[in-house]
């Protein structure tokens, strides 16, 4: 594995990734391959080939499974959900193993999901429910209030933002102007804070109307992002749940706009956005 490792650059909606299937390969037989530093040295965006995530394909036993999926952040951390990584994945699938209609099953970090590509080059992922329990995320501080948002004091600040996991922990903040949205302050202090001991991703949420909202996330492992597909479900199913917006929403994000289905919170959630091959090479 020390030489010739193909590997495949792709992006959801400007969430960018680079791509190993190892399959095939030797190295996935102890696990071993990569290690987080092999990871972090690959992300870098000077040195290396540069990503927010790095997905890496294996072999799953079971034949109605295309391929189990794990996710690296940039920084050598696993990641348990990648809503935009799903569709890349759907999207290297159906360009190398297409099938008749255009769906496959992965088996990712928390779960199985059913991915489907589309005529328009589009993916569709079935993200499974969205949980509201505090405890699943995890949080641990206050319980939310009458309104349903939690608060934690910041500094001089009190944040008030929702809970949501969807496999991977977000906190979910509504402002009036994404474009002044503090990521670099109430956003890393919320994502560093204990009450969320396996830290979260942050996302700002601006309401336009009852079927569009603009958004930006700072993700935990890799940074603000073009693009956060769990993070676009996370805001259109918390913000839904309160009467904020509809069943399906367009959520607008720096590289493009994602569209969200959900029973306002209620039930499962479907992501819809394009995938996108770009080129892939060769590295030692």
């Amino acid at each position: 594995m020390s030489v010739g490792l193909r590997f495949h650059k792709m992006h959801g909606a400007g969430n960018d990734f680079m791509l190993l299937d190892l399959r095939t390969a030797a190295a996935q037989a102890d696990g071993s391959f990569p290690d987080p530093a092999r990871v972090r040295e690959w992300s870098d965006r000077h040195t290396g080939i540069g990503f927010d995530q790095l997905l890496v394909l294996h072999d799953d036993s079971r034949t109605d499974v295309a391929a189990r999926v794990d996710i690296w952040n940039a920084d050598g951390s696993r990641a348990e959900q990648c809503g935009n990584g799903m569709r890349a994945v759907g999207r290297f699938l159906a360009n190398t193993s297409p099938t008749a209609d255009g769906r496959y099953t992965v088996a990712a970090p928390v779960a199985d999901i059913a991915l489907q590509t589309l005529d328009d080059g589009q993916v569709s992922v079935a993200m499974g429910e969205t949980v509201f329990d505090p405890a699943t995320a995890p949080f641990t501080g206050q319980a939310a209030g009458a309104d349903g948002w939690y608060e934690l004091a910041l500094d001089a600040d009190t944040v008030r933002f929702g809970v949501v996991s969807l496999g991977n922990p977000h906190a979910v903040i509504e402002v009036e102007n994404i474009d002044q949205a503090p990521l670099s302050t109430i956003g890393m202090a919320l994502r560093a804070h204990a009450a969320f001991p396996a830290s979260c991703n942050v996302g700002f949420a601006q309401v336009i109307d009852g079927e569009n909202i603009r958004l930006r996330v700072l993700e935990r492992g890799a940074g603000e992002t073009l693009a956060c597909g769990s993070g676009a479900c996370a805001a259109a199913a918390w913000l839904g749940r309160l009467g904020r917006v509809g069943d399906r929403v367009r959520v607008a994000q720096g590289g493009g706009t994602l569209v969200v289905d959900t029973d306002r919170g209620a039930g499962p959630v479907t992501l819809t956005g394009p995938a996108v091959h770009v080129f892939e090479g060769m590295i030692e």
